[in-house]
């Protein structure tokens, strides 16, 4: 074991650059940094100026220091540190590098116009720095690009998306939590969590404590919760505002802390448990809602001005009626 480990860390320690996947299970850039053979570096750079016109607000910062919190103890328990810092993402990444002796950075494409931009100028960078850079589909079922028409072209319309994206195949088997992960041998400083000031300085976030567990268990017990009590009656429960009716998964997805091939897998298990055909949970109404998740990250890539655009050009102009009465 002693030998295996000095063997490993005669190989560079590979930087995991964290963002929106903040999970150790089903995390493809962890695991492609786990592959390389050595050390393992995660790393989370704050740096909500890069978000474009669309930084998080307090509700999301709030949950972002839960999530955080959780997944450094995580870290922790499977062997290495996490690194926190604030700044510029390319020049603490560079940073970090530099520090740790890193020899490469990998991560989890975020698909926003904006942070598409930003990463590719951060991946040309670290490329002409020296480093080895590898970019990993850890967010969606299908990566943008591999579904489309007829005519090679990407959808429009949500319904003939969905069905090419069933028609696909099941998506691959979620990546096991790493067994053990290795330190590198030279450290870099890391920011305390409460320095990254993501807390309201007022604490008004009670009622966000009462009701969410920010973190990859708390989206665990969530699913479980759904499967077991929600998922059969969700296609009337969730447009009931009187009932718990929903997932209550979205935040738990946007953060990364449950990724939708775990979500998938998940309902097929149950579904199989409670011998549902697959010709009945494929095309349940649950996972059609993600398939809208999943279609409305295809279009952002494919249609980069939606976002404050209409996808048809002419309901730029759609006549209002304005009545004051």
């Amino acid at each position: 074991m002693k030998s295996t480990k000095r063997a490993r860390l005669a190989v560079p320690p590979a930087i995991v650059w964290l963002r929106q996947d903040l999970r150790l299970a089903d995390n493809p850039a962890l695991q492609t940094a786990c592959r390389r053979g050595g050390p393992v570096v995660p790393v989370f750079v704050w740096a909500p100026e890069e978000e474009g016109a669309w930084p998080p607000g307090g509700a999301s910062r709030w949950w972002l220091h839960q999530s955080l919190a959780r997944l450094a103890w995580e870290f922790r328990s499977a062997g290495t540190e996490l690194v926190m810092r604030r700044g510029a993402s390319l020049a603490e990444l560079l940073r970090v590098a530099k520090a740790t002796g890193a020899g490469a950075v990998c991560w989890n494409r975020r698909y926003e116009p904006a942070v598409m931009a930003r990463d590719l100028k951060v991946e040309n960078a670290l490329r002409a720095a020296g480093l080895q850079t590898e970019s990993c589909n850890g967010a969606l079922l299908h990566e943008p690009g591999t579904i489309q028409n007829k005519a090679g072209r990407p959808f429009r319309v949500f319904t003939p998306f969905w069905r090419t994206c069933l028609a696909s195949g099941e998506p691959s088997e979620p990546l096991a939590v790493p067994r053990q992960l290795i330190a590198p041998l030279r450290q870099s400083a890391s920011l305390p969590l409460a320095a990254l000031g993501l807390e309201p300085k007022l604490d008004w976030a009670d009622g966000l404590r009462t009701a969410w567990k920010p973190g990859s268990a708390g989206a665990q017990a969530e699913l479980r919760r759904f499967l077991h009590k929600r998922l059969l009656s969700y296609a009337e429960s969730r447009n009931r505002p009187d009932l718990v009716g929903t997932s209550r998964l979205s935040p738990h997805l946007h953060f990364g802390e449950i990724s939708p091939r775990q979500v998938w897998h998940a309902v097929r298990r149950f579904a199989e448990s409670q011998s549902i055909p697959a010709a009945v949970w494929r095309h349940c109404q649950f996972l059609s809602e993600l398939g809208w998740r999943e279609f409305a990250h295809h279009l952002l890539v494919h249609f980069p001005q939606t976002p404050e655009q209409p996808l048809r050009s002419e309901f730029a102009r759609f006549p209002w009626r304005k009545n004051a009465a």
